[in-house]
């Protein structure tokens, strides 16, 4: 499967999927004017990589400054299916960055740990 590539606008978050490297990574902001425009190519193109996994270590590094309410909604299902993956024998691992003052990133990041309990999260906290 080929990676997969977004480069970032002053909007959206760069994505970067490596599927060769199982590594995952997402950083910037995200509030495009139609956010279920912009992720649907991402999640599917998450989904259809996590259905060839068996059994593999994959890494999501996920350095967001900001994001509105309808990037949260897209956020939530990539989780969904990153959970899926681990629940199906892959090892999930999030690196949640963000920095160490940011309050609203932080407990983002907690709620999606307290919901997506498949994944394995690391808090990342980036001094500033």
């Amino acid at each position: 499967m080929d990676n997969f590539y977004i480069e970032a606008t002053a909007t959206s978050p760069e994505i970067d999927f490596r599927f060769d490297q199982n590594l995952l990574s997402m950083k910037g902001e995200s509030y495009p004017e139609n956010a279920a425009a912009f992720y649907s190519p991402v999640v599917q193109q998450l989904r259809d990589y996590l259905g060839t996994r068996d059994g593999q270590t994959i890494t999501a590094n996920i350095a967001l400054a900001y994001f509105n309410s309808s990037s949260t909604k897209m956020l939530f299902s990539i989780f969904d299916a990153l959970d899926q993956a681990a629940e199906a024998g892959n090892t999930i691992e999030v690196n949640w960055y963000h920095e160490e003052e940011d309050e609203t990133i932080f407990e983002f990041g907690e709620e999606l740990k307290a919901d997506f309990t498949s994944i394995v999260f690391n808090d990342c906290p980036i001094a500033t």
